[in-house]
C-alpha cells in the first residue's frame, strides 16, 4: 500500500529521494523495490573524501549505480573546494553544504530568489 501511495505522488509530479544513503538504516536492499528519483549521499562520505580513499571509491560506487538506474545523486555536506571537485568528478548531480550557502529561514531565502529574479 505504501508503495502504491509513493507512485500516485510520483505521478502526480513530486520527486522521491533516499536520504543519507549508505548509513544508518538505508542499504542496497531500497534499491530493488522502492520507488525513488534521487539518492542523497550521506554525509559522512563527503566529509572523508580527503582522507579516506575507501570513502571515494564509495562515492564513486554510490554515483556509477545511481546513474545505472538512472536516477540523481545528491551530496549532502560539501564544505571544501576539493570535495566539490571530487564529487563533481565522480558524477554528482547536485550538492548541498556551507561551501554553497548557509542554512537560512525560508523567508530570507524568498527574498534573495525574488531579488535575483528582478
Amino acid at each position: 500500500m505504501e508503495l502504491d501511495n509513493i507512485a500516485a505522488l510520483q505521478a502526480l509530479g513530486v520527486r522521491v529521494a533516499i536520504d543519507d544513503f549508505g548509513a544508518g538504516f538505508t542499504s542496497l536492499e531500497y534499491l530493488r523495490g522502492f520507488p525513488f528519483d534521487i539518492i542523497k549521499m550521506d554525509r559522512s562520505y563527503v566529509a572523508n573524501l580527503a582522507a579516506s580513499r575507501i570513502d571515494g571509491l564509495i562515492v564513486t560506487a554510490i554515483c556509477k549505480i545511481a546513474h545505472s538506474l538512472g536516477v540523481e545523486v545528491v551530496a549532502e555536506g560539501v564544505e571544501t573546494a576539493e570535495q566539490m571537485l571530487f564529487l563533481q568528478r565522480a558524477g554528482v548531480t547536485a550538492l548541498q553544504g556551507y561551501l554553497l550557502a548557509r542554512p537560512e529561514p525560508i523567508s530570507a531565502f524568498a527574498r534573495k530568489a525574488l531579488a535575483s529574479a528582478a
